[in-house]
């Protein structure tokens, strides 16, 4: 783990800085953050990879400059000066203009509650501080790369019991009414009910969501269980944990 400055980013990277730059577009990315340390390491860190950066150290700031930038991802600290980050999260997911733009947590609260209720809200992901370096880029390019890198549904229908998937709307609904999933949600409960009865460890969850580089750990598979089990309300128990294994859709509804 480092410390926020920028001379920790430089010690952490192993070389790693301009991996894939001259492969991929030049991603814009709208840093949210009020520590001036960790706002100058994560842009130190993000540019040396290609990307463009706006920053902003407040939430009035996050707000012009996502509407400015038209960002590709927005990190997103939760404690601001001002509005804090859970509340600007929910103003972007509320606009159709902003709603589809990937949202990363940025936060010291590293308690589960904290971490569910920014999920809920509609952030795709989080990164707990202290980070590394390594992990971060890790996250920022295992979100930027979904819309071309991953392969989802032929525009399918999967119906499970109470539960009706529409892989085409990128949608589901329990009893006929929708259920409001992030992403990740999404791609853990289609990859769950396409297969009903057949276990999947945590990995194999995290490798099929976010690709084969995202950082592993069982913690943040549980979590999205937990916030996707919420969600799912009634229908909670048609994800079952086999312990000591993952997790599964239960075969018999």
């Amino acid at each position: 783990m480092v410390t926020a400055t920028k001379e920790a980013g430089r010690n952490t990277d192993t070389g790693m800085g301009n991996v894939g730059v001259k492969n991929m577009p030049k991603a814009r990315i709208v840093i949210v953050e009020d520590e001036e340390d960790i706002q100058e390491l994560l842009k130190y860190n993000l540019e040396k990879e290609g990307y463009s950066i706006e920053c902003a150290g407040t939430g009035e700031g996050a707000l012009k400059a996502i509407r400015k930038k038209h960002p590709d991802l927005v990190i997103l600290d939760l404690m601001l000066p001002d509005i804090d980050g859970l509340s600007i999260c929910k103003q972007l997911k509320a606009d159709d203009s902003t709603k589809n733009l990937p949202v990363t947590m940025l936060t010291a609260k590293g308690e589960e509650v904290d971490i569910v209720t920014g999920l809920e809200v509609g952030a795709d992901d989080y990164i707990t501080k202290p980070f590394s370096p390594r992990v971060l880029l890790a996250r920022v390019r295992a979100i930027l790369r979904r819309p071309s890198g991953e392969v989802r549904g032929q525009g399918d229908v999967i119906n499970r019991g109470a539960i009706t998937i529409d892989t085409a709307r990128h949608a589901a609904t329990v009893s006929g009414k929708p259920v409001d999933l992030t992403y990740t949600e999404f791609c853990v409960l289609e990859l769950l009910a396409r297969r009903p009865g057949i276990v999947f460890s945590r990995y194999q969850i995290v490798d099929a969501v976010k690709g084969e580089d995202y950082p592993v750990t069982d913690r943040s598979v549980d979590v999205q269980i937990v916030g996707l089990r919420k969600k799912l309300g009634r229908c909670r128990h048609y994800i079952e944990t086999v312990r000591g294994v993952g997790y599964r859709f239960r075969a018999e509804l």
